[in-house]
């Protein structure tokens, strides 16, 4: 924290010795390099119970009974009633799903059942239509009736439905029930009348008003915020959950497509990992799997990034490898994953693809091998993913990592022997202070201009906390951000695609901070970070064009950063520009190259503390306003206020 402070004294008597205007020339028809359409993403990892609980839209923690303990999440409820509450196998057994639980009503007077907690509660608004599913059938009696509750948290009953009659054979019931009132923290209470023994499974409940309201699908609003980036790519699922504490607790996409009952369930590798924020109740029922993400992706015109398990566990935890003579499985899973992603239905995975739904195939292009893992064994195991992807399909982009860290030993041996080989990208990750955002603005200025092109893949600045869990997005870390991504905008011939980590987090049920954007069971906000990546995303040119000071790139001086982009298709230039300092700064814009229009735009985001955060409670007190600017001549005066982001939006003539 002292460096931080002492970064800003320094920024702030440098600002004071020195007031005079800063000029910046921007010249608009000397384009530098292209700006690929993947430049700005999302990377998603099931953290922070960001898949169950958080964007998949199912409000029933442990629905299909098959978390090690099955009862996790549920209680007994008797009301003048009694009975038991089974778990039970099926037999003969399924393999994805191997549980049910069996309800036992011992007496004919009053209720029993049982009750869902949900994730952190269940999140029920006035008015909304919530679907209830259940498989179930009657073993002993014919005379047992099912009731379904929502109830508040002071146990009033706020929706019901009752199924219709309960049969002996196994068979999926399904009701409506509209919320006479909105509750962060309900619960879901199944209650059974008569004298004998149920059995039930994939109990589920979801809200009606889904994303593009797909049955089953996902949460809307969340879905929203992301889609208001306009990313280039969605790289799923992870991150650590690709590589697993052990192999055998892996991510393993196969178990993850097909219908919903058939994916199997194993425990989140996030569940114990963090002392302090530990979660033995986090899960992975894969109701969001791989076919969801290739749907998501598609849905808001990004490109699919999926990464895959290279034959390592995470050389964090057991540091597992598979013997390089049993690595066929691994790689013939990239190949499955290409031919389900787009094969033709008349293929195996083609087939399963479309019989979901989706007959067209999601053009994947891109493909990611291992996550962040180093030394000599990733190597080795990339080398034999590359050589069959490259044979078999030469027009799929593999992406490569250079490990978990930002430079030292094991970066610099993965960029020397990945120069040997021949992935299209290299995945770089930083997770540092603020300080090093800002003095790392020019990191990518000397790297080879012709060689293999950077993934900036996990990055964001770890800055001061509190007790409330958004605190640590403050606005000093999106700030740093904003400065270094001018580098990464400036430097699009080599950085071809960069996204924050980790994308989303629950507030009462997170494990990592800090993230992009924070929900709780009915909220949903972004974080200054958010308004950052939004601003340089929804603003991203086809082409970088020069913006210098002083014949140079504008990398802290007078502590300010900048970069430009023109956007050929639709006629207009952005000029991001960053200040760092406590003290508003003028600014004198040159323009060159082409006619402007006169009026223009510029989008500001700021806070008066360095240490401001949004949260759930209040979400906009770090949100961007936009004011209009004039240009008079070939010259746009603007004044930045104190450590502000801020992009310049200019329509030209073509």
């Amino acid at each position: 924290m002292k460096k931080v402070l002492v970064f800003f004294i320094a920024a702030l008597q440098f600002s004071l010795s020195a007031q005079q205007v800063q000029e910046i020339t921007v010249t608009a028809n000397m384009p530098v390099c292209d700006v690929q359409p993947t430049m700005w993403g999302v990377f998603f990892e099931d953290i922070n119970f960001a898949a169950d609980g958080g964007i998949y839209a199912e409000l029933v923690k442990n629905r299909s009974f098959e978390f090690t303990l099955p009862l996790m999440g549920w209680e007994p409820v008797r009301q003048n009633g009694n009975g038991r509450i089974l778990p039970t196998f099926y037999s003969p057994g399924k393999d994805a799903n191997p549980h049910f639980i069996t309800v036992v009503i011992d007496t004919e007077n009053g209720t029993f059942g049982l009750s869902n907690e949900g994730f952190r509660g269940i999140g029920i608004k006035l008015g909304n239509l919530y679907n209830f599913s259940v498989n179930a059938r009657i073993s002993d009696s014919f005379n047992i009736k099912m009731k379904v509750e929502l109830l508040d948290s002071t146990g009033a009953i706020i929706g019901a439905t009752e199924p219709t009659q309960l049969t002996a054979d196994w068979r999926k019931y399904e009701a409506y029930i509209q919320a006479s009132s909105t509750e962060p923290r309900a619960r879901l209470q199944l209650l059974f009348s008569g004298k004998g023994s149920v059995d039930i499974d994939m109990v589920s409940l979801f809200p009606a008003d889904t994303w593009k309201g797909r049955k089953g699908g996902l949460r809307k609003d969340i879905v929203q915020m992301i889609a208001d980036l306009k990313p280039g790519f969605v790289r799923f699922p992870g991150g650590c959950i690709v590589e697993g504490r052990n192999l055998t607790n892996r991510y393993q996409w196969e178990t993850t497509v097909g219908p919903v009952e058939g994916r199997k369930l194993i425990i989140n590798r996030w569940n114990m990992e963090m002392r302090n924020h530990q979660a033995p109740d986090y899960f992975q029922s894969f109701g969001m799997g791989f076919f969801e993400y290739f749907q998501l992706a598609e849905d808001i015109g990004a490109e699919p990034l999926p990464i895959l398990n290279c034959g390592m566990s995470c050389q964090f935890n057991a540091g597992e490898v598979v013997p390089l003579s049993d690595l066929n499985p691994y790689i013939q899973d990239a190949l499955d994953l290409i031919e389900f992603a787009n094969g033709a239905t008349t293929t195996t995975w083609g087939r399963l693809r479309a019989s979901m739904g989706h007959p067209e195939p999601f053009n994947l292009k891109f493909l990611g091998v291992g996550n962040e893992q180093w030394e000599e064994q990733y190597i080795e195991r990339y080398k034999e993913f590359e050589k069959v992807l490259h044979q078999q399909h030469p027009d799929i982009k593999i992406v490569s990592g250079a490990g978990p860290y930002q430079a030292g030993k094991y970066f610099d041996f993965a960029w020397s022997e990945l120069r040997k080989l021949s992935p299209a990208l290299i995945d770089e990750h930083y997770y540092m202070p603020p300080e090093w955002f800002m003095k790392n603005a020019n990191r990518y200025d000397n790297y080879d201009r012709k060689g293999i092109k950077v993934f900036a893949g996990e990055y964001a600045a770890h800055s001061k906390e509190a007790e409330a869990p958004e605190s640590r997005n403050t606005w000093l870390s999106a700030l740093a951000e904003a400065a270094f991504m001018t580098g990464l905008e400036r430097n699009a011939d080599v950085v071809n695609m960069a996204s924050y980590a980790p994308l989303l987090a629950h507030v009462d049920a997170w494990q990592w901070r800090p993230d992009l954007i924070w929900f709780d069971n009915l909220q949903v906000t972004g974080t200054p970070n958010y308004y950052v990546q939004k601003m340089f995303s929804t603003h991203k040119g086809t082409n970088v064009i020069p913006a210098l000071s002083g014949g140079k790139p504008l990398i802290g001086a007078d502590s300010l950063y900048a970069s430009a982009v023109i956007d050929k298709s639709n006629a207009k230039v952005y000029i991001k520009l960053v200040n760092t300092s406590r003290s508003a700064k003028s600014v004198k814009i040159n323009l060159e190259g082409v006619s402007f229009q006169k009026n223009g735009e510029i989008e500001t985001l700021k806070s008066k503390g360095l240490y401001d955060y949004n949260s759930v409670s209040n979400p906009k007190l770090i949100y961007p306003l936009s004011n209009p600017v004039v240009i008079s001549g070939k010259k746009l005066a603007v004044n930045l206020d104190a450590i502000s982001v801020n992009v310049i939006t200019l329509a030209y003539k073509k």
